[in-house]
């Protein structure tokens, strides 16, 4: 990391000098990302207790603002017999509009998550740990735009034992990539 970050009560290092803090799919892809993008060289991670992995929980714990955390959410549906799948990331105070713009942008007629298993068999990610970078090339990763305007977000490792801390900006470049991109309303708010 280029300049010290403090983010609650997370013990962030440099992620690039703490692959094993990170499940193989994001390390490889974090290393690759870094090489094209600036912005990735500030990836930190910290190692957190995987019982307390779940936003919520995690949050209160080591005192992060729900406001900069983060989801990695896997929707998919099926259009003549393909199964179509794409990552939503949406702030924790939120939740993806699955039934309306993700809908609409996997061009099907009903989506829905992604089963546990076939999300962690696919991404080869621990479930409550599942994050955009890393995932298999075919799925169109969705950003909601609030995501993308935060300096510092708190996303998952692919591991449920570690937190990543990147910048709103290295999330905006992940969802150029392929046929995603940030999307503005791809979050509503938690309650409705």
């Amino acid at each position: 990391m280029s300049e010290a970050v403090q983010i609650g009560r997370l013990d962030l290092a440099p992620a690039s000098a703490h692959r094993g803090l990170l499940a193989d799919p994001v390390a490889a892809a974090l290393e690759d990302a870094a090489l094209q993008d600036a912005s990735f060289a500030d990836v930190a991670v910290a190692a957190i207790d995987p019982g307390l992995a779940d936003t919520a929980a995690f949050c209160a714990a080591y005192d992060v603002p729900l406001e900069i955390s983060a989801n990695c959410v896997v929707v998919a549906g099926k259009r003549d017999g393909e199964q179509r799948i794409a990552a939503c990331v949406v702030l924790a105070t939120t939740r993806a509009d699955v039934n309306g713009i993700v809908k609409r942008r996997l061009d099907v007629r009903k989506a829905s998550f992604l089963s546990m298993d076939e999300a962690v068999a696919q991404s080869g990610m621990e479930y409550g740990g599942i994050t955009l970078l890393g995932l298999p090339l075919g799925w169109p990763v969705l950003v909601d735009d609030a995501v993308v305007a935060l300096s510092w977000v708190i996303i998952g490792s692919g591991l449920r034992r570690s937190k990543l801390a990147i910048p709103g900006a290295a999330l905006a470049a992940l969802a150029a990539r392929g046929s995603g991109g940030v999307v503005p309303g791809l979050a509503v708010g938690a309650g409705g």
